[in-house]
């Protein structure tokens, strides 16, 4: 029983060996190449910028369907208010 575990244990720390040599590369361009520290820094740049675009894209949408919601909501008041009397 303890050969199988250590037997096993070998296996997966080679096994993780293999992985931790094969993982991708982050901040490489396409050709492999490692980005250095200013491409790393304007490429971050430009992600927070589309980041913070597409947040505000999506608040001006969210505060249009909210601005529809309550004239749809005052506009059925109004409707019940002028069956009722």
């Amino acid at each position: 029983m303890a050969m199988r575990y250590t037997v096993s244990q070998i296996r997966l720390n080679r096994f993780m060996e293999g992985y931790r040599r094969s993982a991708p590369r982050y901040f490489s361009d396409d050709k492999g190449r490692v980005l250095s520290e200013e491409e790393r820094a304007a490429e971050n740049v430009y992600i927070q910028k589309m980041e913070r675009e597409r947040m505000e894209k999506l608040k001006r949408k969210a505060e249009k369907e909210k601005a529809a919601a309550e004239k749809e909501k005052a506009e059925k008041k109004a409707e019940e208010g002028t069956h009722k009397g």
